[in-house]
């Protein structure tokens, strides 16, 4: 007991292992070399492969940066939570969610992140639970105590999405020589920047090296467990943000040194694991390697040691708001088969967002699909989406044969369809309301979402999940319910119906009555559905003036409203140039706005 009161928590470090986490930003699987990708060498990554056990099947949960890392710090689903939509940075219940670096500090080591956080999460600064926030040093494990284990983890930026901007002139690597995506067409400046962010990822290489070196010159490379991973896939357009094997199918290495050989997720260095990994399940094996406790609230699956559980059968993917632009899309996979849930299929996967448009390749792809040039590949992006889609991810990585209706694929496909509702359903998924329709309804009651979605009077997501069903079916059917749903007293079964009437397109017009009233629905979110819809109806002087008002008045969901102007199309230009005649913003968060970028396009 003496020496427990003497030595606290570093008694038994010997027995604790140093964890060294390397992080990349935005390159899935086919930019690394030892996974077969052909455009970028990255012998420090492929190195360590051989050194370590190279995972098959890793997936990210979200396919874009903050939501991605609201899963890693909390060991929660973004949607369990309410932080799944791009930096909204929503509360939790910080007394009832931990975060993984308080719970490693608590079993002793010290915790480093000198890098990136963006945790997508209110009421707490991201670096607050580290011990090294940050500073001069990038290796944090060097500002521990002696003889203390450490946890670092080491972000690198040179992949990230942006060294995909900006000019290609200075490219280096050979565009010919690129390998590329099906669905981008054929064209030299996409070559090129294939080529520019090729160039990136080996830098990125580098830098994986450097801290391999670091660790050895620091004598800690037999004691450290080394795992790298990306924070996503990436990075040309069609792949980070979206549920696509591009988006979300990321390289997981981890070397073990031999004297935790107990600890090897297989025979031998050097081999494959083909076990199913989901990013929820990091931070929990994090945890369970450093023997620190597990809160209930982690909801992933130990994958790697002396804690390990049973493989998980699937894994959940979600995306929703990216940036300026709406999406709502659940997506239920096994290693090889992926069905997507496509909650707005009226939007079409490659509506303009202006980061993404940054990088040459995009606008070079857009155009190429104005001018009619694209097929029915590579011009799918930018069409609206079939309400449920279903992969072969064995014969087709890049996701564009969509085989929902295939006879052969029917078992399957009721399978995974059935397991989504039961996992949305376990997690308490927040996102069947719209976005800001979910956070008024929180704030009224004074809940997090959190807590808002575990109350099933304020939030009777069966109830949601079955209109959102009936909706995306797009059977005229249906309408009769929908037109009855469109006086429901919940503004989430109306918001449903009025998405089912939209659907059903010229079928709908036996409803117009009601969406006429529901012009004046206290769902700001129902009125300008209504409106698109009585707009296409040709009821356009009704649909496009309650838009100016919203406009004029300042909507209480404005993302909503300037998507759907988008949407609309021609009849709104009129109010796109009146509105930006008027003051209204030409800037968007990261680039030009959804209004100004319509003037752009249209010569308004």
């Amino acid at each position: 007991m003496l020496a427990i009161c003497l030595f606290g928590p570093f008694l038994l470090a010997q027995d604790k292992p140093n964890i060294l986490w390397i992080t990349s930003e935005d390159n899935g699987i086919s930019w690394v070399s030892c996974y077969g990708g052909a455009n970028a060498d990255t012998p420090a990554i492929d190195q360590l492969a051989k050194e370590g056990f190279r995972y098959t099947n890793c997936f990210d949960n979200a396919a874009v940066c903050a939501p991605t890392r609201s899963v890693w710090i909390t060991g929660m689903y973004g949607i369990s939570n309410g932080t799944q939509p791009m930096r909204s940075r929503n509360l939790i219940p910080h007394d009832k969610i931990k975060y993984y670096p308080d719970l490693l500090k608590a079993a002793g080591y010290h915790t480093s992140n000198p890098g990136k956080t963006d945790y997508n999460i209110g009421g707490r600064e991201d670096k607050d639970p580290w011990d090294y926030k940050g500073g001069k040093e990038q290796f944090g494990w060097r500002m521990r105590e002696s003889g203390q284990p450490f946890f670092a983890v080491f972000n690198i930026t040179d992949s990230h999405e942006s060294r995909a901007h900006g000019s290609l002139d200075e490219v280096k690597k050979d565009p010919a020589g690129m390998k590329l995506f099906s669905y981008h067409p054929d064209l030299p400046v996409i070559r090129k920047n294939y080529a520019k962010y090729a160039e990136a990822v080996e830098n990125m290489d580098r830098k994986v090296q450097q801290a391999i070196d670091a660790l050895k010159a620091d004598g800690l490379y037999e004691d450290t467990i080394i795992i790298y991973n990306s924070d996503h896939g990436g990075v040309m357009a069609r792949s980070k943000r979206f549920l696509y094997s591009s988006g979300v199918h990321c390289p997981l290495v981890v070397r073990i040194p031999e004297k935790m050989k107990h600890l090897y997720p297989g025979n031998e260095p050097g081999t494959t694991v083909d076990r199913l990994v989901s990013f929820v399940d990091m931070p929990k094996t994090w945890l369970s390697l450093a023997g620190a406790e597990i809160p209930d609230t982690f909801q992933g699956t130990v994958f790697l040691g002396n804690g390990i559980e049973s493989e998980p059968k699937y894994h959940l993917g979600f995306r929703e708001r990216a940036d300026e632009r709406l999406d709502l899309v659940r997506l239920m996979r096994t290693g090889r088969y992926s069905y997507h849930k496509n909650y707005y299929p009226f939007a079409p996967a490659g509506h303009h967002l202006a980061y993404l448009w940054k990088a040459q390749l995009t606008p070079a792809w857009e155009q190429h699909h104005r001018e009619g040039k694209t097929n029915e590949i590579t011009g799918q992006f930018f069409e609206p989406r079939a309400s449920e889609e279903f992969f072969d991810n064995e014969s087709d990585f890049d996701n564009v044969y969509n085989l929902i209706n295939a006879p052969e694929h029917q078992a399957m496909i009721a399978e995974l369809k059935a397991a989504l509702r039961q996992k949305q359903l376990e997690l308490h998924d927040s996102g069947l309301l719209p976005e800001k329709m979910r956070e008024r309804r929180a704030e009224e009651n004074n809940l997090t979402i959190f807590e808002m979605v575990r109350d099933e009077k304020l939030y009777p997501l069966e109830s949601y999940l079955d209109a959102a069903d009936r909706a995306l079916a797009r059977d005229k059917a249906n309408l009769g319910t929908f037109k009855k749903w469109m006086s429901h007293e919940d503004e989430g079964m109306r918001w449903w119906a009025v998405v089912g009437l939209r659907l059903l397109d010229k079928n709908a017009r036996s409803a117009t009555a009601a969406l006429k009233k529901a012009l004046k629905d206290e769902s700001h979110e129902v009125r300008v559905m209504a409106a698109w819809i009585l707009i296409d109806l040709g009821q356009s002087d009704l649909g496009l003036a309650t838009l100016e008002t919203l406009l004029i008045n300042h909507s209480e969901n404005e993302p909503m409203l300037h998507n759907v102007i988008d949407w609309v199309g021609e009849p709104a230009f009129p109010l796109v140039k009146k509105y930006l005649d008027n003051g209204g913003s030409r800037e968007g968060r990261y680039g030009i706005s959804i209004m100004a970028r319509i003037a752009q396009v249209e010569d308004l």
